[in-house]
């Protein structure tokens, strides 16, 4: 695996890969967290995804081994390891690389055509988890540019989603992330964690005609 794009890239960027043993290793330190379905990651600088590619591969390992009885649980599941991945990335090319590397995991996990529902849900949620911004000033780099926003997404049961939206540098700035705190886990706890816009109960289907 080549670990620079450019020698330009690394002088302006500072962007180097990391190999794949290494992000392996990496992973494992967290141990079980990347196998739960609903364990939220958030990498500030993912790149093409080296990171988030291998823990949603966990995390739908463990959706077949929980939900092979049920294909309707299997697939709602899966989406909800999707929606618990997170990215920020400051080249628009990797940005696109990164959406790019999960969805074709994904639907080539669930056995998908890329014009099933299921696909385009999990597009839909692609282009809001992973965030052309620049995790520093927590800012995005696409127009409109204004502060960076994260949808915290929850599996209501019954094929349907619950998505709301937050502020990033709302959630780092009240938040000191303690033994056990994650991305969202004080929600709900101070008036700074009001969401900027709550989207209700979500399916599927409404996810899917999201994507143009």
């Amino acid at each position: 695996m080549n670990l620079v794009k450019s020698k330009q890239r690394v002088a302006d960027h500072g962007e180097v890969f990391t190999p794949p043993e290494l992000v392996e290793s990496m992973i494992n330190l967290v141990g079980s967290e990347a196998d739960r379905i609903d364990s939220r990651f958030l990498e500030p600088a993912c790149g093409s995804g080296n990171f988030l590619v291998p823990v949603l591969r966990r995390k739908l390992g463990a959706v077949d081994r929980l939900y092979r009885g049920s294909d309707f649980e299997r697939r709602h599941h899966a989406l909800l390891a999707l929606m618990s991945i997170y990215g920020i990335e400051l080249l628009d090319d990797n940005v696109a690389e990164c959406r790019g590397n999960l969805l074709e995991l994904f639907v080539t996990h669930m056995g998908l055509d890329l014009n099933e529902g299921l696909a385009r849900a999990a597009e839909a949620v692609l282009a809001v988890n992973i965030v052309h911004g620049d995790a520093l000033s927590m800012q995005t780099r696409t127009s409109p540019l204004g502060p960076i926003a994260f949808a915290e997404w929850a599996y209501l049961g019954n094929g349907r989603f619950h998505r709301r939206d937050f502020r990033f540098d709302a959630m780092t700035q009240a938040s000191t992330f303690g033994e056990g705190d994650t991305l969202f886990a004080d929600l709900g706890k101070h008036e700074i964690f009001t969401p900027t816009r709550d989207h209700g109960a979500l399916t599927i289907a409404d996810l899917a005609g999201e994507v143009s």
